[in-house]
């Protein structure tokens, strides 16, 4: 649980058997607030969504949206819930923390479902719960790059960047 103030450092550990648990009462709180703006499901992603793999404790949720000028009219009711706009990559998606942008719980990432973003989305974690080789590759580059960026989440994500995509390309020319 969060106690400070600032930006917590980026901490990579181990999977907790509890994460499923914890996006399915998200999902289910998600799916009566967002009712009819919701059109591509609400998924568990990222790391924590991937039985065994190392990963920040934070559940990442994506939720399929018709596009983003129609989404922003959830923001409200999504603040009622306790998610927090944080404006990040907004010209792909419209992301919330929860309960605070400087200590999270959850992620929340609208995004539409037509596009790039939401397809490779679910692609990576499928790969990486389909090939327990790549995700343990994965979780050693995480603990790496948390611990040479530990105050930088900035860095942290861009760093992971290439490792991503080369296992959705591989995962496209199986």
């Amino acid at each position: 649980m969060c106690t400070e103030p600032a930006d917590e450092p980026i901490r990579i550990v181990s999977y907790d058997p509890s994460w499923p648990t914890r996006f399915q009462h998200e999902k289910t709180l998600l799916e009566r607030a967002l009712g009819a703006w919701i059109t591509g499901g609400v998924h568990h992603v990222g790391s924590t969504a991937v039985s065994g793999l190392a990963a920040k404790p934070v559940i990442d949720i994506l939720v399929g949206v018709h596009d983003l000028v129609s989404s922003r009219d959830c923001f409200g009711t999504l603040s009622e819930i306790g998610y927090q706009y944080a404006p990040y990559r907004s010209d792909e998606m419209h992301w919330f923390c929860k309960p605070h942008p400087s200590c999270r719980t959850h992620h929340l990432h609208l995004v539409p479902t037509g596009s790039r973003r939401y397809r490779a989305e679910l692609a990576f974690r499928d790969v990486l719960r389909s090939r327990p080789d790549l995700a343990e590759d994965y979780a050693n580059l995480k603990r790496v790059l948390a611990a040479d960026h530990e105050h930088d989440r900035e860095q942290y994500t861009l760093k992971k960047t290439e490792f991503i995509q080369n296992a959705l390309r591989a995962n496209l020319r199986q």
